[in-house]
């Protein structure tokens, strides 16, 4: 794998990861002073999905898998970040007080509909359809740009691979020797700590809140995004990664406004389909070794 990750590449494709990692970074830090970066922000990300593209078939190992293998696939890894996330969640709330209640008031505030008493329409008023059909429309207009965002919060995977390659281009030019002897484990590996390290760091660049805060939210998302990155090394799947990612937080955007639960209730969906799957496969192949022994014979 790190030999296809760090085969040679073209200067166009090596001026897109520069742009996706280091520009990004840029970007995403002036974006909580300047609308225009969130803006460029939002444009790099979705470009970012032409050099997936193209970062996908060096990650990948070459062995066609079938539509079932990559829906087993795709679920085992959503069940397992699940499952991750929610330890991680636990932890935080513990070990990090101050950014979990914090964050919960954040969530709490933000996705809060406004119902004063003031605005109560009482039964003998007549109502309004008009205002009736713009809270509606503002409404769908906030959950949407959400939804939006969540969808673009996949493509940080793109983001994270790119860094990857660029730090495993660097370790193959500094310990040469290391690197041909094939001891590359270590260096993939902190590759994705680095990776996921700045991916907590990123999750502060346009917010300025308190220290406990900062380190709390940095701690917490650096350990989503470590969970990201064994997802990325164990599937060598660049889009399942990316639909793990978007997916789960378009759930987690749900539950803050419509349902509380509709995560952990999407996992108990999903995981007596992906044991049906995994017999499914396992008697696919039970069944070809006996077609194969018989041929044989």
């Amino acid at each position: 794998m790190t030999t296809n990750l760090t085969a040679p590449m073209s200067k166009q494709l090596l001026f897109g990861l520069l742009t996706i990692t280091i520009g990004v970074e840029l970007l995403l830090y002036l974006s909580g002073y300047s609308q225009l970066a969130g803006t460029i922000y939002d444009a790099i990300m979705v470009s970012s999905f032409f050099i997936g593209l193209k970062l996908h078939r060096r990650l990948s190992s070459g062995t066609r898998k079938t539509k079932l293998q990559h829906i087993r696939q795709f679920i085992g890894a959503f069940l397992l970040f699940i499952l991750g996330s929610t330890i991680i969640n636990i932890y935080s709330s513990y070990a990090f007080q101050d950014f979990s209640n914090d964050y919960d008031q954040y969530v709490e505030t933000y996705t809060e509909v406004v119902s004063d008493d003031s605005d109560i329409v009482e039964s003998n008023e007549p109502s309004e359809p008009v205002d009736k059909m713009w809270e509606v429309i503002d409404e769908i207009d906030t959950v949407g740009y959400d939804i939006y965002t969540d969808i673009l919060a996949g493509l940080e995977e793109v983001w994270r691979l790119a860094y990857i390659i660029l730090i495993l281009f660097v370790f193959k030019n500094i310990f040469p020797k290391r690197w041909e002897k094939g001891r590359r484990d270590i260096f993939v590996l902190i590759a994705i700590f680095v990776t996921s390290v700045l991916f907590g760091i990123d999750h502060t660049l346009s917010t300025v809140d308190s220290w406990p805060y900062e380190i709390g939210a940095i701690v917490t998302f650096a350990n989503m995004g470590f969970l990201f990155g064994l997802i990325l090394l164990w599937t060598r799947n660049l889009w399942v990664t990316v639909l793990v990612h978007s997916i789960y937080d378009i759930l987690a955007t749900l539950s803050w406004y419509y349902f509380e639960f509709i995560v952990e209730i999407t996992a108990m969906i999903l995981l007596p389909i992906y044991l049906i799957l995994v017999v499914v496969e396992k008697n696919q192949k039970t069944s070809n070794i006996v077609v194969s022994e018989d041929i044989a014979n």
